[in-house]
């Protein structure tokens, strides 16, 4: 059974509960995870997770991703809007995955409408807060079993 997953992080969410929290909930990255742990168990998921505020540790994650996991949530934070290079490892990584965020990107400054890596993802979750990753599990989870 297809049921490794590995939730990914990128640049600024060490810091999540020092963001606006009208946009990112108030939660602590730890507060964060373990809410998705609880949602992956729910749905017989197992679930890693790693963040970096270094896109080429992002990029090296990726690299190794297929060794413990059968698919990725991602919220590369910023990184989704210009990173080619995330793109480029994604693409290369050949997992299934769906790209998450807490706030509704498609409603905020104009930058944060470009998504690099959207074309590569089974799916889109925004706007939810903690429960899109949910959503978000439950796409990647039929998406893997595919």
């Amino acid at each position: 059974m297809r049921n490794r997953v590995e939730v990914m992080h990128g640049v600024n969410f060490d810091v999540l509960d020092r963001r606006d929290p009208d946009h990112y909930g108030g939660l602590t990255l730890t507060e964060l995870e373990a809410r998705v742990k609880r949602f992956a168990r729910e749905l017989g998921l197992e679930v890693l997770f790693s963040q970096t505020n270094h896109e080429g540790e992002f990029c090296e994650n990726l690299h190794r991703a297929a060794r413990s996991a059968d698919g990725l949530v991602l919220n590369p934070g910023a990184w989704t809007h210009y990173s080619w290079a995330i793109r480029d490892a994604l693409e290369v990584a050949q997992l299934p995955a769906v790209e998450v965020h807490l706030s509704a990107v498609g409603e905020r400054e104009e930058w944060r409408l470009v998504s690099v890596i959207r074309d590569l993802c089974v799916g889109c979750v925004q706007g939810k807060g903690v429960a899109g990753y949910r959503d978000a599990l439950e796409m990647l989870k039929e998406a893997m079993q595919r």
